[in-house]
């Protein structure tokens, strides 16, 4: 028993020293204080109706390291089952801010970190299964700068002055075309069904995927944003929110919601209310 209060006391002071508030797997927030810019956080996951077990995966926590306050940020949408996202959750960030060139190159760290979490999920198929997953990473550091990257079709959207501003790039099959049939691959478009990677596989870039690996990339967009007082928050999203809505009308919808795990709430909800059938996963960041 002893034991057991001693560890609730440990967490507790953890809370405390992070802002971290209560949260279950699918819902909670939180937030830092650094340098003297807030970071608020809340998030919100919701399991599709598409017939398969929930694949999407996320993080949303804040870290002190080097005398520096990092919030970090994301979200995994896996397929093929959800080992390779979890693993992502469990590992990606780490693999990132172990890079030796973090603190002085953070796009490097990231690209670096990316190529080597990708090639470990490749070398560990037998473990980690034939599947794959989208990623969209978020980086706040001292709550100043923010640093997003993506590979796939989860997307990040900031709001400057109420305008939404699409800081990740889409990467779909027709877009990235001639990188694909020039590696050997093809992209089909067949009718009433989305463009796919050799007729399987419906985003161009993705962690793992063994079997498309030699025509599908994991090679990130990176996006460094300096956080000023026109910025307002961030939304981190699946694309289970975004074939529903477009990205202005996602900023409308929750400018005006202070409280960041209302705002996810609000977006999820809106997106079931559409017909979104795929699983569901939102992450609002707020600044100031």
């Amino acid at each position: 028993m002893e034991k057991k209060k001693g560890k609730c006391s440990f967490f507790t002071k953890i809370k405390r020293a992070f802002c971290l508030e209560s949260s279950s797997p699918d819902t909670g927030k939180g937030k830092s204080k650094s340098s003297g810019n807030k970071v608020a956080h809340g998030f919100h996951l919701v399991e599709g109706k598409s017939g398969h077990d929930m694949e999407d995966y996320h993080v949303a926590e804040y870290r002190y390291k080097k005398n520096h306050m990092l919030g970090l940020f994301a979200i995994f949408d896996g397929h093929l089952g959800d080992r390779v996202p979890s693993y992502l959750k469990d590992n990606l960030f780490d693999n990132i801010i172990k890079e030796p060139n973090f603190w002085n190159n953070p796009e490097m760290a990231i690209k670096n970190a990316y190529r080597s979490t990708d090639k470990f999920i490749l070398e560990n198929s037998m473990q980690l299964g034939p599947g794959g997953s989208t990623a969209v990473t978020a980086i706040v550091i001292d709550g100043k700068d923010l640093w997003v990257a993506n590979v796939g079709d989860s997307r990040a959207v900031l709001c400057e002055r109420g305008s939404a501003i699409q800081l990740t790039v889409d990467h779909e099959p027709h877009t990235e075309r001639k990188r694909i049939e020039k590696q050997g691959g093809f992209v089909t478009n067949l009718p009433g069904d989305v463009p796919r990677v050799n007729g399987q596989l419906a985003v161009a870039r993705a962690f793992g995927d063994q079997s498309l690996k030699a025509h599908l990339s994991s090679e990130p967009d990176i996006r460094h944003i300096p956080i000023n007082s026109t910025i307002e928050f961030v939304i981190l999203a699946s694309d289970g929110l975004w074939k529903v809505m477009s990205n202005q009308e996602t900023v409308d919808m929750v400018k005006s919601i202070k409280d960041p795990q209302a705002a996810a709430k609000r977006l999820t909800s809106e997106a079931l209310a559409r017909k979104s059938k795929d699983d569901i996963s939102c992450i609002v960041i707020r600044f100031g």
